[in-house]
């Protein structure tokens, strides 16, 4: 008996080759495959007729973690093709690799990640030898367009250099020794017939090794443990997903390109990599004449023979386009020189070329494929509840049954299931929604991956947002109390009202409480439907909000400085809460309104804390001194960030009372030219938070007090930018300056 070893690179067409002319030529008896083992009864679902690519998805869950994992396979993967060539020559084929929820896979989402990023000193040693930018561009010289008559000792050479005499680690040695169980069992069966091994190169070293001595009964598949949940069923695939230049963790880029060199060759690779350059460019109505074509194509071919390639490699190719059709400097190195996502500001005939290299080709699956029970169950429940259509659903949230359809959908949209879109909801206030439901042809896929979650709407949703809480923060705990109760998922709800009432009590930052009391005090105040309003917990989470506010705003010193609207709109949002829900505090509202007094009056508080601070008893009504508001705005470089806290605050108050606002017309007036253009832009922040409508009303208002007719919508919509009249004032009296130096005034 002989085992033969065949150690790849995962989405290799070349070693795609390799494997297919072994096989074919030694016609085993077991044909093994890297891949999970827990899918080995069900290969005959891999060869019901997909469109590939496709993975294998496989999940778990237990009270601790919950991980899924990926194996992609498409047409030019070596596993793939072991698999239907092992099918084809009548030989058992076997995945005999650990199932993908097993420790060994712990942090590891796609099973064919390459060995080279743990490894990186030797590649990073080999490029430099061969003087070519990564891995990629190496594998390429090497493997990929050099002659196929050599490639299994250079293929073997390659591996055995890359793994040398480094010990495993613990995840990759708990693998290579199950999958050693499989060799010895497959060489004992098979007798005198061959055995033909297919797994990641740098596995295969230790396997030729531990596969020489051992036990060579057939080992069992791994159960996951009691308690825990874990399956694996195919999903459609996508060339885009499985591009290095989107992240994908293989490493191999340009999935397209290999496709082309897979279904063709070499030479007609690089001709219908130029050719979908050129086509996305003109779609894109970027020129590309004959004569840059020409161009490319003479510059792929140099620099190929400069190279030592017989025909353009897939660099070539790209370098030659790239100086063919890039005239300028590029902000940053080509793409293909090294690895990872496009970063911002890439130029745009990079990007054309990115995605010809990665083509757009996406799988699908045979309807016979089986799924999780999530994606029935989802069908039975939408049908029930007619959401199985397109078009758009408005949803009144005080029909139970429209009630059951929101949570549906809104289960969907926490599980970001494709095809469901909430177009408005005000649930608070109307209890209305609308969604715009529409055939999605990811839904499916969703779905199957969601599967990991549960077996139902209800318990996945339940099991996503339960993950969310343990690390939010306050006003992430505050938008989960929001899709809890939008998700009918009860105890969850009162879980996190537990974890945001004790949450609020550490928060550091006043924006963060304004998101927290701004959510909860709408559930306090309006949810009936959900019953929630009224809510003693909710109550709670409240008076902790409102006492963290008052505790930080009252320490916040530093002196002048730029008005935050975050902390604006908590104080805004303190005043509500102070106003609607008394009776759920612990700190009264003359508490409250005593601390902000203080802090109005305390010169070293930002000026925009200290107007919010006399707006905020003045918006619940409380007696106010004219004269102290304009006090506290005095100052030309403080003067802006002062009213936008009162405006924030009162902006009613200042429009209803004519008083105000000849106090506020009296301090700009008096303002010198040099103090105006200084106060000016903190100005103009502060009066947007009057809508068009009130800024004509107060220029209305200062038009009556110098008796002008003067239309107050031509004062407020100037045909001139402020900017620009506050520049040309800046000038002007830049000129005066001088001509009064030169006596010339």
């Amino acid at each position: 008996m002989a085992v033969t070893f065949l150690g790849v690179r995962h989405h290799s067409p070349a070693c795609a080759r390799e494997v297919q002319r072994t096989i074919e030529r030694l016609r085993p008896a077991h044909v093994l495959v890297e891949g999970p083992v827990d899918f080995t009864d069900r290969v005959d679902e891999l060869l019901l007729g997909h469109t590939l690519p496709v993975a294998v998805y496989t999940y778990y869950r237990d009270g601790q973690r919950v991980h899924a994992s990926w194996t992609p396979l498409c047409e030019y993967s070596p596993e793939w093709v072991a698999i239907t060539t092992g099918r084809a020559v009548g030989a058992q084929v076997r995945f005999i690799d650990l199932p993908a929820w097993h420790p060994a896979f712990a942090g590891r989402d796609n099973r064919y990640a390459d060995a080279e990023t743990r490894y990186a000193e030797i590649v990073e040693r080999l490029c430099r030898e061969f003087a070519v930018d990564n891995v990629d561009v190496l594998w390429d010289h090497l493997v990929e367009v050099a002659p196929d008559d050599d490639l299994a000792p250079r293929l073997t050479a390659y591996f055995d250099l890359l793994r040398g005499d480094s010990a495993a680690g613990e995840q990759d040695r708990a693998r290579e020794e199950y999958m050693a169980s499989w060799v010895r069992a497959a060489a004992a069966d098979a007798g005198d017939r061959p055995v033909v091994v297919v797994t990641g190169g740098f596995h295969t070293p230790a396997l030729r090794v531990l596969a020489g001595s051992g036990d060579r009964e057939w080992p069992e598949a791994p159960a996951p443990p009691p308690g825990s949940e874990g399956a694996s069923y195919l999903v459609p695939y996508s060339y885009r997903r499985l591009d290095a230049f989107s992240g994908y963790q293989s490493g191999m880029p340009s999935p397209e390109y290999y496709h082309w060199l897979w279904t063709g060759g070499v030479a007609s690779a690089a001709t219908a990599l130029t050719e979908a350059v050129t086509r996305g460019l003109r779609a894109r109505h970027q020129p590309v004449s004959t004569a840059d074509l020409i161009a490319a194509r003479t510059l792929a071919e140099g620099l190929a023979r400069m190279r030592g390639h017989e025909l353009p490699a897939r660099t070539d190719v790209l370098d030659g386009l790239l100086g063919a059709l890039v005239s300028e400097d590029l902000p940053q190195p080509p793409p293909w020189s090294r690895r990872g996502p496009l970063p911002l500001g890439t130029h745009p005939a990079v990007v054309e070329v990115v995605a010809a290299l990665s083509g757009d080709r996406e799988g699908a699956l045979h309807p016979d494929t089986p799924a999780p029970p999530l994606v029935g169950a989802t069908d039975v429940e939408l049908s029930r509840l007619r959401l199985d259509h397109g078009g758009e659903v408005r949803l009144d949230l005080a029909d139970p049954v429209d009630l059951e359809r929101s949570r549906a959908l809104h289960r969907l949209r926490v599980l970001e299931i494709p095809g469901f879109t909430v177009r408005s909801s005000d649930t608070a206030l109307a209890f209305v929604e609308r969604w715009l439901l529409r055939p999605d042809d990811n839904r499916g896929p969703a779905l199957i991956e969601a599967a990991v979650h549960g077996a139902t709407l209800a318990d996945a949703s339940a099991a996503v947002l339960g993950a969310r809480v343990a690390p939010a923060d306050a006003p992430g705990l505050a938008a989960l109390l929001v899709d809890a109760r939008l998700c009918g998922i009860v105890t969850l709800y009162t879980g996190v009202v537990d974890a945001l009432a004790d949450s609020v009590a550490q928060v550091s930052a006043l924006a963060d409480l304004g998101d927290v009391l701004t959510e909860v005090l709408g559930l306090w105040r309006h949810d009936r439907i959900f019953g929630t309003a009224g809510s003693p917990a909710l109550g709670q989470v409240l008076d902790a909000a409102v006492t963290r506010v008052l505790w930080l705003v009252e320490g916040l010193h530093g002196g002048p400085q730029p008005a935050e609207r975050g902390r604006l709109s908590t104080l805004a949002a303190t005043r509500d809460t102070v106003r609607h829900a008394a009776a759920a505090l612990g700190v009264g509202a003359e508490a409250a309104v005593d601390v902000l007094r203080r802090v109005a009056a305390d010169l070293a508080a930002p000026p925009d804390v200290r107007g919010a601070a006399f707006g905020f008893g003045w918006s619940l009504g409380l007696p106010v001194d004219v004269v102290t508001a304009a006090r506290g705005m005095t100052a030309p470089d403080t003067m802006g960030d002062w009213l936008a806290g009162l405006f924030a605050l009162a902006r009613a108050e200042v429009l209803d009372d004519p008083e105000v606002i000849a106090v506020l017309d009296d301090a700009v007036t008096a303002l010198s030219d040099h103090d105006f253009l200084l106060a000016l832009p903190a100005l103009r922040q502060a009066y947007g938070y009057f809508p068009p409508a009130e800024r004509e009303t107060i220029a209305r208002l200062l038009l009556d007090r110098r008796g002008s007719a003067a239309s107050a919508r031509s004062v407020v919509h100037t045909a001139v930018d402020p900017s620009v009249v506050s520049a040309a004032m800046a000038l002007e009296r830049a000129v005066d300056a001088v001509l009064s130096r030169e006596g010339l005034a």
